[in-house]
């Protein structure tokens, strides 16, 4: 931990740790982020589904357009005049998805990309 913090204060790789470790550490830090963020949308739907007493999910447009409201729309402009094929099937799908689930799939893929290749057996790992 303490090579982390002398990273953080100079800017420079610690010595035993690489780029590729840095970037496994900013994965790792996004997919907990996305995870706690998927935890808290699925407590705020519990609480909503509870008091309505009825199961509801808030889709990941919902939230993304509550949260970035000028942004939301820019960004539908934006992939609809470029990509049209990749909004409508695509990202409309994601979109209307609950917003816990989306953050959930996204934390996971972020945990395995930042997963530290297996070492075969008798290789043992120096410099860890």
């Amino acid at each position: 931990m303490d090579r982390l913090w002398r990273f953080a204060l100079t800017g420079a790789p610690p010595a035993g740790l690489g780029s590729s470790g840095l970037i496994r550490i900013a994965l790792r830090l996004i997919a907990l982020v996305s995870l706690a963020g998927a935890f808290a949308a699925a407590v705020i739907d519990g609480a909503r589904s509870l008091a309505d007493q009825k199961i509801e999910f808030t889709p990941m447009g919902r939230t993304l357009a509550t949260a970035f409201p000028a942004k939301f729309a820019a960004m539908q402009a934006y992939v609809s005049a470029r990509a049209p094929v990749l909004w409508d099937p695509v990202l409309l799908k994601l979109l209307y998805a609950p917003a816990a689930l989306d953050l959930a799939v996204l934390g996971a893929a972020l945990f395995y990309l930042a997963h530290r290749p297996a070492v075969p057996p008798g290789a043992g790992r120096r410099g860890r």
